[in-house]
């Protein structure tokens, strides 16, 4: 039995933020440059533009015409299980009485650490509404 008590990322916490943004920019229609995931996030561009370059190496994304970054298939996938999980969590706590943008916070927070183990749990006391994933 695995007995670790984080879960482990191969990829920074903002780097998924990252993914998760690009994709959810993508989902309303939106493109995402470096430069909006600067003015999202309140970083600066070459802090931005490090990462950016990090997760290209990394197989997450590739750049596109103009700059636009897009996701690849790992980055969608991971940005995708990202997302689901800050879904998830948001609604479960909302659903204990949590403000909502309390909620959201703390979501984005524990989205990352939280072992699979105890993530698979807190999914069956509140089912994520959102069945596309």
């Amino acid at each position: 039995m695995n007995t670790k008590i984080e879960y482990q990322s191969p990829i920074h916490e903002s780097g998924e933020d990252y993914l998760e943004k690009i994709l959810m920019l993508s989902k309303e229609g939106k493109t995402c440059r470096s430069v909006d995931l600067a003015a999202a996030f309140g970083y600066s561009r070459p802090a931005i533009s490090r990462a950016v370059h990090t997760l290209s190496s990394n197989g997450y994304l590739t750049i596109g015409e103009k700059g636009v970054l897009l996701l690849t298939e790992e980055g969608m996938k991971r940005a995708m299980g990202t997302l689901h999980r800050h879904k998830i969590l948001t609604d479960l706590f909302v659903s204990l009485g949590i403000d909502p943008e309390i909620a959201e916070t703390d979501a984005c927070r524990i989205e990352h650490v939280l072992h699979e183990e105890t993530f698979q749990a807190l999914s069956k006391i509140r089912p994520d509404k959102d069945e596309s994933h």
